[in-house]
């Protein structure tokens, strides 16, 4: 059964393990997507995770906001709404997918002005079918908005009951610093959570993403509790099953090297010996950390996959198992 910690420090107490969305109503079929969502809470889950322009990238004929469609229906469905803590983003929207559909050029995103954010959230509400979201992510920081215009209308959608907290994804550290000090200063609602890719592997030196945790951002969290961290991708598509999927696997860009290769050969170990997948011992490992308190955000796309990861609830992790890995 799940687990749960608090989010930030708001009280809150949210699933530690927490169930990604983003491939529902595309990839994930709606009856699929419903048994999913209903399988996770049946486990004691209760953090659903999406965006609003989940998914235009699988197929042609996908232009964003099929996940929150599928959850919106499935709420009506079941009528469980308040049985789970939700979140989804704005300013990641896409307006011409075509272009972009299975190219390596970066999309043109719709950003974070006041306006944009707005008919974004109305736009989400719409899809879902409720009158408020848990917790509202900033989904790609937008440099090109002053932070001020953006903060202020969050903090308006909050005034408005439209949103319960915000957070932040894709974003730097010294931005997050000032978003936190602009939020000080004029009594804005501040960020309690920060969604990143975080995993077991660690970047490499000159890694330069500003998606990817790397230690400046976990000392900033430790030093700030009010955030939470949320840890997407914690598997990384899957790689550490499978040596020849991570031979040139995009993924593995940022973090080859031999410290990568020392990791995984302890993860592979460990793994065989407790009779565990090399991704579930991952699941496991970030189930366990404490310094700081991760919620590890998985994104499966079947049952099977769904059913593999609630298996790393099940696996408890010595100190000299967490040594090992992370010596």
């Amino acid at each position: 059964m799940q687990t749960t910690t608090e989010l930030g420090r708001t009280g809150e107490q949210v699933s530690k393990l927490s169930l990604g969305a983003m491939l529902m109503g595309t990839r994930t079929d709606e009856q699929t997507s419903f048994g999913m969502l209903d399988r996770y809470l049946d486990t004691g889950g209760s953090f659903v995770d999406t965006a609003d322009c989940y998914a235009w990238w699988p197929a042609a004929g996908n232009t964003g906001g099929e996940s929150e469609t599928v959850l919106g229906r499935w709420f009506a469905a079941r009528g469980n709404r308040d049985r789970v803590f939700f979140s989804t983003k704005g300013s990641a929207w896409v307006d011409e997918p075509d272009r972009y559909r299975g190219k390596p050029a970066r999309p043109k995103y719709a950003g974070a002005a006041a306006d944009t954010l707005r008919a974004a959230l109305d736009g989400s509400l719409r899809r879902l079918g409720t009158d408020h979201i848990d917790l509202y992510y900033v989904h790609v920081d937008d440099t090109a908005t002053p932070l001020e215009e953006t903060l202020d209308a969050l903090a308006g959608f909050v005034k408005a009951g439209k949103i319960r907290h915000i957070g932040w994804s894709n974003v730097r550290t010294w931005r997050l610093e000032r978003i936190l000090g602009l939020c000080d200063r004029h009594g804005w609602p501040a960020p309690v959570a920060l969604q990143q890719q975080h995993s077991y592997l660690r970047p490499t030196a000159g890694a330069n993403s500003l998606s990817i945790v790397d230690d400046e951002q976990l000392d900033h969290l430790r030093a700030n509790p009010r955030i939470s961290l949320v840890a997407y991708s914690p598997i990384l598509k899957g790689i550490y099953d499978d040596p020849a999927k991570r031979d040139g696997h995009p993924s593995m860009v940022d973090y080859a090297g031999p410290d990568a290769d020392a990791r995984l050969a302890r993860l592979t170990a460990l793994a065989a010996d407790l009779a565990v997948t090399p991704n579930q011992l991952v699941l496991a490992w970030l189930l366990h950390q404490t310094d700081p308190t991760p919620i590890t955000l998985v994104g499966p796309r079947t049952p099977e996959q769904l059913d593999t990861a609630l298996g790393a609830l099940d696996i408890k992790l010595s100190d000299e198992h967490l040594t090992l890995l992370d010596g």
